[in-house]
């Protein structure tokens, strides 16, 4: 028996050694490939040009407007999924009956297993001819911003009901001993004691949303430019380098690594926020 213990904690040690190594290895290879192109390109020039035009001479690889496009993507996104996700959670977890529960569990779990081109062309037959009545064309930042809220909601409303429904529900009675109604108990008793959880639904939303290629390379208008509406359309970090990639050579197959390390840093830097956020929540 302590031989068969010994064998899984072996395996379960290796297991988790993968996953470091596969990040030290991504780290590794972006880091090497995009580091030289920054030296001599310029960091700044880099991050700050407004012009790209790699096949031109002289080249320029400026990804500031693929930088904006993707925090208008983001952005748009995170404005109008959160909400409807978050009060679906506390729908779900809360509020709904149990034989409406086993109809719309299984749909959300559904919509987290739908291909990114899926929904990519489900956003471009069905949304994008209804923002052109609008206005433009219909591949812009709005449409590409409401498809990607369609597909952050698994994730937050997974992670978010289950934040919620691991919160004891002493916190509820003692709301409700109070004189607090049921809907007071929930907003204001058990959804601020799950807040962390919530936290990490929307970070991990986040990151889907900035990851996000396919779909997004369908309806955002694929414009290197600064968008002066939502209208209008835009390219977002990823959909640079998943457009130019399979063609890119030499400096400009450097210049798609170096806007791979950006990409990488910025969601570094969103993760280290939250993770600084939530352990100070912890400590006071």
């Amino acid at each position: 028996m302590k031989g068969f213990e010994k064998i899984m904690r072996n395996i379960f040690i290796i297991s988790s050694l993968v996953s470091v190594v596969s990040i030290i290895v991504i780290s590794v290879f972006i880091f090497k490939g995009g580091l030289p192109f920054l030296e001599e390109y310029g960091l700044f020039k880099f991050i700050s040009g407004q012009v790209w035009s790699p096949s031109n001479s002289p080249s320029e690889y400026g990804i500031f407007p693929m930088i904006l496009g993707t925090l208008y993507v983001t952005g748009g996104a995170l404005i109008i999924g959160v909400p409807i996700g978050i009060l679906t959670a506390i729908y779900l977890a809360r509020f709904c009956p149990d034989r409406l529960y086993k109809v719309l569990s299984p749909a959300v779990q559904l919509m987290a297993g739908i291909p990114s081109i899926v929904y990519g062309f489900f956003a471009l037959n069905l949304i994008t001819p209804i923002i052109r009545d609008i206005k433009g064309d219909g591949l812009s930042i709005l449409t590409a911003s409401i498809l990607l809220a369609i597909m952050i909601l698994p994730t937050i409303i997974t992670l978010s009901e289950a934040s919620i429904r691991a919160v004891p529900n002493s916190y509820y009675e003692g709301s409700v001993a109070l004189g607090a109604n049921d809907e007071e108990s929930v907003f204001k008793a058990i959804v601020p004691a799950a807040k962390n959880g919530i936290m990490a639904s929307i970070i991990l939303a986040m990151g889907r949303a900035i990851g996000e290629t396919m779909a997004v390379l369908r309806v955002c208008g694929n414009q290197p430019r600064i968008a002066d509406s939502i209208f209008d359309g835009t390219r977002t970090l990823t959909t640079n380098i998943a457009m130019e990639m399979s063609y890119a050579e030499g400096m400009h197959r450097e210049s798609l690594i170096a806007t791979a390390l950006v990409l990488f840093v910025f969601i570094l830097i969103i993760n280290s926020i939250f993770m600084f956020l939530k352990r100070r929540d912890m400590s006071c």
